[in-house]
């Protein structure tokens, strides 16, 4: 379109008022596109706060329901499991406990929540990695780490879980759990896939919520071997592409704000829905903001949902989700 220098144009008409305002969003937020993740904490006799979010808590298996009541409550009925048990293990995982809370949940709460767990071994583990390890422990068994998560996939979704999460960055896990869900009657079992996940520095508060930072003594010090290099786009599209022919329902990119390029680039190539995790670190970030008094907590999260959003994401997990239907609503 070619608009001619001499035309006396206003932009700021489309801006003067709440009302043309919102006629004229393009990119719209609603409290229906959250997930909020909740951790359950096997042993532990009082929910326990996490440090540098709010109103984010480590459940016991009681506070886990009355958490989510006071949720649906608030407007949210999406939720992304996280459980740590109280016995670590190097291989012949038990997964009971958190099929168990899964169980309850939805014998409590039925069709009234959409319950996704996340499926990764890095809680169980007694070296803190996402995997089983070879017998040197300077390298995680894709093979062996592939058929531990298959069988936790089959557990959570035989317990009434609606969608698995795979969060591992295996090789091939996702066709493994799909091929598992279908062979043990669990083919509506939805497979939401972190299929771009980085080896990033925003996931401090998580790991320990999840009890899941890799032993100090590991030989394998960190995850930068199973998951993306930041510099490697093109690994997130070829894995992500991976996921998709492999029978994901649903993909994944995290963090957020540090690969919205990443986002708007895969959801525009695949057409597959897209969900965002909006991490620990990055919420700890924009709540140390609130706190100092340097940016308003409510407009700051809104802001980051808008750019998730705008670049192709569909689903928001966020640790603030269960306050997104009290600011959407006062939004301006």
């Amino acid at each position: 379109m070619s608009i001619s220098s001499d035309a006396p144009l206003s932009h700021r008409r489309l801006r003067q008022n709440s009302h043309i305002r919102e006629l004229t969003r393009e990119v719209r937020v609603s409290a229906e596109q959250f997930v909020q993740p909740l951790f359950v904490i096997e042993g532990i006799t009082e929910k326990q706060a996490v440090p540098g979010l709010n109103a984010v808590y480590r459940e016991t298996t009681a506070s886990l329901i009355a958490q989510v009541e006071a949720d649906l409550a608030a407007g949210i009925s999406k939720f992304l499991l996280f459980g740590v048990p109280e016995a670590k293990a190097l291989h012949n995982f038990d997964f009971s406990f958190l099929s168990t809370q899964v169980h309850a949940l939805k014998q409590h709460f039925g069709q009234g929540i959409w319950l996704a767990v996340d499926v990764c071994l890095c809680s169980s583990t007694e070296h803190g990695h996402c995997g089983v390890l070879n017998n040197d422990g300077d390298h995680v068994l894709n093979g062996d780490t592939v058929t531990a998560l298959s069988n936790a996939a089959v557990s959570y979704a035989a317990a009434g879980a609606d969608c698995v999460a795979p969060s591992d960055m295996m090789d091939g896990r996702v066709a493994a759990i799909r091929d598992a869900l279908d062979s043990a009657g669990l083919e509506r079992t939805v497979i939401m896939s972190y299929s771009a996940k980085f080896h990033s520095g925003f996931y401090g508060p998580f790991r320990l919520a999840a009890d899941s930072s890799p032993a100090p003594d590991n030989r394998l010090t960190d995850r930068s071997s199973y998951q993306i290099d930041p510099a490697r786009p093109n690994d997130a599209l070829l894995s992500s592409a991976r996921d998709a022919d492999e029978g994901a329902d649903i993909l994944m990119v995290k963090p957020g704000l540090p690969y919205l390029d990443v986002l708007s680039d895969l959801s525009a190539e695949i057409p597959l829905p897209w969900a965002v995790y909006q991490t620990s670190g990055e919420c700890a970030a924009l709540e140390l903001l609130a706190r100092e008094q340097l940016a308003d907590r409510a407009q700051s999260n809104l802001e980051t949902w808008t750019a998730f959003v705008r670049a192709g994401a569909s689903i928001i997990i966020s640790y603030n989700a269960r306050f997104a239907p009290e600011w959407l609503s006062s939004k301006p």
